[in-house]
Parts: C-alpha cells; sequence; structure tokens
C-alpha cells in the first residue's frame, strides 16, 4: 500500500505542477509573469518522490529490476530531470506543461507492468555505466521528439495565423530549434557510448560475444539516422518538417531496439 501511495502521490504531484504552469501560460504570453523560481523549484518534490519510488522498485536485495515498466519510468524521470535544469537556463514554463502531464502517466506503469526478475551482469561496473548512459541517451532523445512535435504544431499554428497562449508562451521557434539539435547532439554521442560499449565489452558486459539481434539492428539504425540528421543539418541546414521526420523515425527505432522488444518478452510472452 505505502509502494503505490507513492507512485499515486508522485503522478499527483507532476499533474498539479503541470496545471500550475498551465494556468500561469496566459500572463507569460503576454509577458506580463516574472519567471517563478519558486514554481520551478517545487519540481524538485515530485522528482524526489519519484526516484524513491523508482528505488524501492529496482533496487532490491538479489539485484536490480527493470522491467519495461520501470525502464520507461526511469526515462521519463531522467526528462523531466534534463528539462528541470535546462529551465534555470531557458523559459521553458510552456515546455512544462507537454512534459509534465507526460510523466504523471507515465510514472504510474511500474503499477501497470510491475518487474518480474532481476537484470543480469548487474554486479560488473562496466554494465551500470552502460546502462546509465544508455538511459540518458534515451531521455535525451525522448525530450527531442516531444520537442519536434512542439515544434511543428508552432509551424503549423503559425501559418494558419491561430495561436493561443500556450504556444504564444514558448520560446521563439529559432531558439527552440537550436535547443532541439543541442538535445539531439548530446543524446548521439551518448547512443554512441552506448553502442561502442556493448559492442567492444559485449562478453564483458552480457557474458556471451556480441550477437546481431533485432535490438542491436534498430539500436544501429536509430545510430545511423540520428548521426544522418546531424550531418545534414551541418552540410545542408536541414530543419522544419526534414528534422521532424528524422527526429521522430530515430525515436521509433530506439523505441523498438529496447522498449518493444522488452514488451514483448514481458508482458505478451510472459518471460
Amino acid at each position: 500500500m505505502h509502494y503505490i501511495l507513492l507512485h499515486l502521490l508522485t503522478s499527483a504531484g507532476y499533474a498539479a505542477l503541470a496545471l500550475y504552469f498551465w494556468r500561469s501560460i496566459p500572463q507569460h504570453a503576454r509577458g506580463a509573469a516574472p519567471r517563478s523560481l519558486f514554481g520551478h523549484l517545487l519540481i524538485g518534490l515530485p522528482l524526489a518522490l519519484h526516484a524513491t519510488v523508482l528505488s524501492q522498485s529496482m533496487l532490491r536485495p538479489d539485484g536490480l529490476y527493470l522491467g519495461v515498466g520501470n525502464a520507461v519510468s526511469v526515462i521519463i524521470a531522467l526528462a523531466v530531470l534534463i528539462y528541470w535544469v535546462g529551465s534555470f537556463f531557458y523559459r521553458l514554463e510552456a515546455l512544462h506543461v507537454l512534459v509534465l502531464p507526460v510523466a504523471a502517466v507515465l510514472s504510474l506503469l511500474p503499477l501497470a507492468f510491475p518487474p518480474t526478475r532481476a537484470l543480469a551482469n548487474t554486479h560488473l561496473t562496466a554494465f551500470r555505466v552502460h546502462l546509465l548512459i544508455s538511459l540518458f541517451a534515451y531521455s535525451l532523445f525522448t525530450i527531442a521528439s516531444l520537442h519536434v512535435l512542439l515544434m511543428a504544431l508552432v509551424e503549423r499554428r503559425l501559418h494558419a495565423g491561430n495561436l493561443p497562449p500556450f504556444l504564444q508562451a514558448l520560446p521563439p521557434l529559432l531558439t527552440m530549434e537550436t535547443l532541439l539539435f543541442k538535445i539531439i547532439s548530446a543524446g548521439f554521442v551518448l547512443l554512441t557510448l552506448t553502442l561502442g560499449s556493448g559492442i567492444v565489452f559485449s562478453e564483458e558486459l552480457f557474458g556471451t560475444p556480441l550477437k546481431f539481434t533485432h535490438k542491436t539492428a534498430f539500436g544501429i539504425l536509430s545510430w545511423l539516422i540520428f548521426g544522418a540528421l546531424l550531418g545534414g543539418r551541418a552540410v545542408y541546414g536541414w530543419r522544419g518538417r526534414v528534422a521532424v521526420r528524422w527526429t521522430l523515425a530515430g525515436f521509433l527505432s530506439l523505441v523498438l531496439a529496447y522498449i518493444g522488444s522488452r514488451f514483448v518478452l514481458e508482458v505478451i510472452l510472459q518471460r
């Protein structure tokens, strides 16, 4: 019961803060509201609860439990953390309205899909580092996907001449685009480290030589997609709809690489 209550409190905290930032949007859109340091600091409360409930669910005496529910919950918690830190340097109040409701829902997934077995090789420091880097990479690309969808919505509404207060409160499109490619660049570096460590140290990390599975194939495919996007941005100045398509394609490949495979194994096949 205590475990369930913490989950519900975490979700409720995210939802309450999403409502708080939503109600402040009209003032921010008019430029009438100063930045609320108090509001930003409050995000740390559900984040701390989220970290607490994840540690209870994942860290057990017999090992590390990272099922599909916990994996998605960790990724969204890291995404909120990254946005929270970024909010001290950029005006991201309107983006909180997008990220926090998603966190409110996804933080409950460990209740729906509880982990059933511990991960192997979690006693190895190399594996823990590999896992941490991969989770941060997933988080950054999750943010990039939400970010690029929001940019596409803003551009569409600008062309239609109908920009609601929620979108008026966002940073200018050029600023959002610059931030997007910073996020993708950081995620690409971490994804490169994830794939590199998995390939070079496969036997030490996983106890077996590297096997070319669908997980490996989709991981490499996502790396190629994001690499091509960054290259196209540098050489040809790719932006707009091109960036949207490539970002979402790369993110979908990442989802299929790990989350999709874990969902099939744990939820559908019950393994």
